[in-house]
């Protein structure tokens, strides 16, 4: 399944009112969001608003109580077995100690497109090169994976994503515990990634840096608090709902993300 097998209408996600429970904790409380095709969104929220356990149910690891939810018009059993969305998780969801390379990881985004024996091919080969190309890891392909930094290590699953050639990618938390260069590099990343046509959800802590990210914005406390362009999210009484009275102060205006056309 590729992006010319979808139906070009089709939002990318639909979230029709997802509830989420942990015992007596609500982790969503009747959460309905949509975020069009080729867009970067930005989720944001404290830690314990939902970000994680939305991206999970998003990619089929939490099961809702409530609610339903699409990817592409597919569940999400059958965007994952279609390919279609890749997820890099939170460093802690990591076991970083596991024995595997840098080449390892991204090559794992070739295996739906492999046999059952799980053999790579010259196109799987050169994807995996590609996608190290573009994440700037090429000099790395060898190294264990727990012996990188904390941004070449987010940076290697965003690669993994590129390689697995899908059309959402979820991003939990990409810029934490990152250097400047990775940041720098995943931005440019996803910027490129919305010009291809594909579609970005990404959770981050950086207010500031948001409207330059991001075309839209959803501010999440369990419920959906607020959503729209990041103008329109980034606002005192937003902030203040969510955060509280030491709320973080609203970014100066600043031009909203441009498109960025393929291969720019």
């Amino acid at each position: 399944m590729n992006q010319t097998s979808l139906n070009p209408t089709e939002p990318a996600i639909v979230v029709d009112r997802l509830s989420v429970h942990y015992g007596d904790v609500t982790a969503l409380d009747s959460v309905s969001v949509t975020v069009n095709r080729g867009q970067i969104c930005g989720l944001i929220g404290v830690n314990g608003s939902g970000k994680s356990t939305l991206f999970k149910c998003l990619m089929g690891l939490v099961n809702a109580q409530q609610g339903s939810l699409a990817l592409f018009g597919r569940s999400s059993t059958a965007a994952r077995k279609g390919r279609l969305v890749a997820y890099v998780p939170q460093s802690e969801d990591v076991d970083w100690n596991f024995p595997v390379s840098v080449g390892d990881v991204v090559l794992m985004g070739r295996y739906a497109h492999m046999g059952p024996l799980r053999h790579p091919s010259r196109a799987d080969r050169a994807a995996v090169d590609h996608a190290l190309e573009r994440v700037g890891l090429t000099g790395l392909r060898n190294r264990p994976i727990g012996e990188l930094s904390g941004g070449q290590k987010k940076r290697t699953f965003v690669a993994r994503g590129i390689a697995q050639e899908a059309q959402l990618l979820l991003l939990d938390e990409p810029f934490a515990g990152v250097d400047k260069v990775s940041e720098a590099t995943i931005v440019e990343l996803l910027h490129d990634l919305k010009g291809e046509g594909r579609t970005v959800l990404v959770s981050t802590h950086d207010l500031a840096g948001l409207p330059q990210l991001c075309d839209s914005a959803i501010l999440l406390h369990q419920r959906i608090l607020a959503e729209g362009t990041p103008a329109k999210v980034l606002t005192h009484e937003n902030l203040a709902r969510a955060f509280g009275p030491g709320s973080p102060p609203v970014p100066a205006a600043t031009p909203s993300a441009t498109p960025i056309a393929p291969g720019a």
